[in-house]
């Protein structure tokens, strides 16, 4: 027996059978979000001039407070995009951990045999909720994913607890 026919069956049982990071949708680069914010800040530079020369000069500072409030609110959208669901599933167990934009960290730990997956649909806009549901525990995932989204990982995480639910292959034929 050489090292091409040792088999280390630990390695092979804890191996994942489905891993995923899902991370928040952002349609605007951070290039594009300068664009826009000087573009923005040019036109409102602009109109606030004509106004000010006009004699409205309370307006100018209105125009630059709508900026202000644009900028802050595209910080907040790109501050929430640090969000990360984190989904592992070996044959022993299932690992969700969840990280808020703000740092904060929720793990939880599920027992494949126990866990289904359950679905909330809209016969309008497909599947709205995911959880996985374990002894009465509902944990939900891919929150802010699209309907076709959870509709394409809700395929892959199942086949991945039927896989786990069937248990380890220790002796795979290849």
């Amino acid at each position: 027996m050489d090292d091409r026919n040792a088999f280390d069956s630990e390695t092979a049982a804890d191996a994942p059978l489905f891993s995923a990071r899902l991370t928040p949708h952002r349609s605007l680069s951070h290039g594009g979000f300068l664009a826009l914010m000087g573009f923005l800040t040019v036109v409102s530079f602009a109109a606030g001039i004509a106004f000010l020369m006009m004699g409205a000069w309370p307006v100018f500072g209105f125009f630059g407070l709508d900026v202000l409030i644009v900028y802050w609110a595209f910080k907040q959208n790109f501050r929430s995009a640090k969000a990360t669901e984190d989904i592992v599933v070996t044959p022993y167990e299932i690992r969700v951990r969840r990280v808020s934009h703000r740092g904060q960290v929720m793990e939880w730990t599920l027992n494949p045999m126990w866990v289904r997956l359950a679905r909330e649909e809209h016969e309008e806009f497909g599947i709205e909720r995911l959880y996985l549901v374990s002894r009465g525990r509902h944990v939900s995932v891919g929150s802010f994913l699209g309907p076709d989204e959870k509709a394409s990982f809700a395929a892959a995480l199942q086949a991945a607890l039927n896989a786990a639910k069937r248990g380890p292959t220790l002796n795979p034929i290849t």
